[in-house]
This record gives C-alpha cells, sequence and structure tokens, in this order.
C-alpha cells in the first residue's frame, strides 16, 4: 500500500517528461526511473492492479517520498536516470546497471595539436568535454561534420 505522503504528492505531479526518484523512510533513494509523462508513469504505482509483480509491491511498500525532475524530452530524461542510477545505486533498479555510459566528445586543448575524440567516461583532465551523446553514431557524425567544416586533424 502506498503512503499518503507519495499519494499527496503524486496528486501535484506534472504530466511533462522526466526523471522520478522514490525514497525510503531514511530518505535513501530505493528507485530512480523516467517517463515521458511523469503523471501517467506515476498513477501505475498508485493503480492496485499494477502492484502484482512482486517486485513492485515490495518497492512501493518502501517508498516514502519522491521528488520529480522535469527534463526538456526523452533523450534528456534517460541520460539523467542514467547519471542518478550510477550516483545512488538503488536498490531496485537493475536494468540500467551494466554502467554502459553515453558517449561525449573530448578535446584536450593543452595538447600542441588538439585532437577531438570519442569518450565514454569523462575525466577531470582539463580537457574540454561535449555531451553527452544519445549514442556513439550521433557523435561520429558531428565528428565527420566537424572535421568537414573545420579541417581538423584526424591523427
Amino acid at each position: 500500500m502506498i503512503s499518503d505522503k507519495f499519494y499527496e504528492q503524486f496528486k501535484q505531479v506534472s504530466s511533462e517528461p522526466g526523471v522520478y526518484l522514490m525514497k525510503d523512510e531514511a530518505g535513501k533513494v530505493i528507485y530512480v526511473g523516467k517517463a515521458s509523462n511523469l503523471k501517467k508513469r506515476l498513477a501505475s504505482y498508485v493503480n492496485p492492479s499494477d502492484q502484482s509483480n512482486a517486485k513492485v509491491f515490495a518497492l512501493i511498500r518502501h517508498i516514502a517520498d519522491i521528488e520529480t525532475i522535469i527534463t526538456s524530452g526523452e533523450t534528456e530524461a534517460l541520460i539523467l536516470e542514467s547519471n542518478l542510477i550510477k550516483k545512488y545505486k538503488p536498490r531496485y533498479n537493475v536494468i540500467l546497471k551494466d554502467d554502459k555510459r553515453y558517449p561525449s566528445l573530448r578535446l584536450d586543448t593543452g595538447h600542441p595539436y588538439p585532437n577531438l575524440e570519442m569518450v565514454r567516461k569523462p575525466k577531470k583532465d582539463g580537457a574540454l568535454y561535449f555531451g553527452p551523446y544519445a549514442s556513439s553514431g550521433a557523435v561520429y557524425e558531428t565528428l565527420h561534420l566537424i572535421h568537414k567544416t573545420f579541417r581538423l586533424r584526424k591523427c
């Protein structure tokens, strides 16, 4: 059964795309999810017919608080969800724990001949990072356009 606090918070949720964080009594994040419509997605936790799944039922029993973050679209929600799962490591998330990171472009401005390259794990190394991108295909398309336009070196 969902808590009264969760139900009251649910009534205030927007129908926009975004990410939601479910927290237990101690305030610990126990689940992170994304939705193209937050209101519709969170309604599935309020609707008793959707509580037949044992995992969902166990999760619902532990929800004490919910936080929502509105995003500009589904792609941003997907990236934010992945980053928040990596940050909080919620016990009820399993799908995105493969640690696949979204690609970014890296420009090492400290090198005499800076080069653009695709990386999946940005570092705090003084380089400039652009991204993340939704797919490596988008990165390669961007790299191709940049090389074609600015005639940057490729080696």
